[in-house]
């Protein structure tokens, strides 16, 4: 487990962060959106598809998996934040779309810290 972690591009839990990046950034193309939840659940959307992509080109970058939970402890308050909670689809994507990030980043951070370990005895 440890050796695949070291290999860049390999990583599934880095993938889902693209993956859940992208479907944030594309949801306001089928949900009802104002302005304001459609920017920033693209906005949002695009930095977790960025971080993941950070984090499968970098795989020792530990900091990366923190960055994803608190992207997305975002993507799950800004309905309420941003004041588009009555936006029912906007809402549930960015709600849906922020645990699993956060559930994402949680589960690749022991995977990223023995990365981190294995590539810094390397050196």
């Amino acid at each position: 487990m440890v050796e695949s972690a070291v290999r860049p591009w390999t990583r599934p839990y880095d993938w889902a962060e693209v993956v859940l990046g992208a479907v944030a950034l594309l949801s306001p193309f089928w949900t009802d959106t104002s302005n304001t939840s459609k920017w920033s659940v693209m906005v949002l959307g695009a930095l977790v598809l960025l971080d993941g992509l950070a984090s499968l080109a970098r795989p020792g970058m530990v900091y990366g998996e923190g960055v994803q939970i608190v992207l997305g402890v975002l993507l799950v308050i800004a309905p309420w934040v941003m004041g588009y909670t009555a936006l029912t689809g906007a809402s549930w994507a960015s709600w849906i779309v922020g645990v699993l990030t956060v559930l994402a980043g949680a589960a690749a951070l022991p995977v990223a810290n023995a990365a981190h370990g294995r590539m810094a005895g390397s050196h």
